[in-house]
């Protein structure tokens, strides 16, 4: 079992950053693969970014990549996502996940185990 933790939300305005952080605790932490996704009212989970184990290899949805970073830090079992340049459109609850299937997983059935989700809201 993982159990996963995200912080970081809130309400920024467009052009600003935010960055969200997800603690994990459980099992080896570094034998998942991490990614972020997001979800508004009345649509599917969407694919945002995932990181390998090792953190040397990412991938990000084309609607955020040059805008979002995501990162790993094992020795504090925490992933991170920095968003950068935030549109109105990016706002939704953003939720961190591990899959121990590896790298590089877009489908959210892929993910084994999730957080319980941070808002994040941005204004125009």
């Amino acid at each position: 079992q993982v159990q996963l933790v995200e912080s970081g939300g809130g309400l920024v305005q467009a052009g600003g950053s935010l960055r969200l952080s997800c603690a994990a605790s459980g099992r080896a932490f570094n034998a998942y693969g991490m990614g972020w996704f997001r979800q508004t009212p009345g649509k599917d989970r969407e694919f945002v970014a995932a990181v390998s184990q090792t953190g040397a290899s990412t991938g990000y949805a084309d609607s955020v990549k040059g805008r979002f970073t995501i990162s790993r830090d094992n020795a504090k079992n925490t992933a991170y996502l920095q968003m950068n340049s935030l549109k109105p459109e990016d706002a939704a609850v953003y939720y961190c996940a591990a899959t121990g299937r590896g790298f590089y997983y877009t489908a959210s059935a892929d993910y084994d185990y999730w957080g319980q989700g941070t808002q994040v809201a941005v204004s125009s």
